[in-house]
């Protein structure tokens, strides 16, 4: 994202970032997440949170799926349009417990998600390579048989005592 907005400028680059959030935004609703928090160049999505969905772990990795395939298409586009470097946006999918509330007080107050689940997602999606999408054994466990995995060994994750399993998902996102 960093060499993409000193190439584009800040105003193309700000175009660019709208009608990459509004992908994400629409993906992960689309699946029934919701869209707890925008950062610089990407979502953090709860799917499960804060209303309960028995298949979370499986709708999460679907809108991963999803984001990637709708991402491919629009940076096929602008690729094609505007000689841009193609975007690949990189997934990181934990489950587990979280705590969901307001954080603040009279002058600005926000809905969070807190909590170790959220700092694991956020590791996974640091350690993903572009264009793929890692979970934890967590996520795992709660998917295998419904999507194909690659283990790919412990890992050691910035502020966990503990090496994490990792998988990448392998799934491929095909078009419409």
């Amino acid at each position: 994202y960093t060499g993409l907005t000193e190439k584009l400028g800040p105003e193309e680059a700000y175009s660019l970032m709208d009608k990459v959030y509004e992908i994400l935004i629409h993906k992960v609703h689309d699946y029934e997440g919701t869209v707890n928090e925008l950062t610089g160049d990407g979502i953090m999505a709860l799917f499960g949170a804060p209303i309960a969905l028995e298949d979370a772990p499986q709708r999460a990795i679907r809108s991963a799926l999803a984001i990637h395939r709708e991402v491919i298409k629009f940076s096929e586009k602008i690729e094609t349009e505007r000689k841009i470097p193609s975007i690949k946006m990189r997934i990181g999918i934990h489950t587990g417990p979280v705590v969901v509330g307001t954080l603040g007080n009279d002058l600005r107050v926000e809905f969070k998600a807190v909590g170790d689940t959220v700092n694991l997602a956020s590791r996974m999606e640091g350690l993903a390579e572009p264009g793929t999408t890692y979970v934890t054994e967590e996520t795992f466990k709660l998917t295998e048989g419904f999507f194909r995995f690659e283990a790919l060994g412990e890992k050691q994750v910035k502020g966990k005592e503990e090496p994490v399993k990792v998988a990448e998902n392998l799934e491929k996102p095909l078009p419409r």
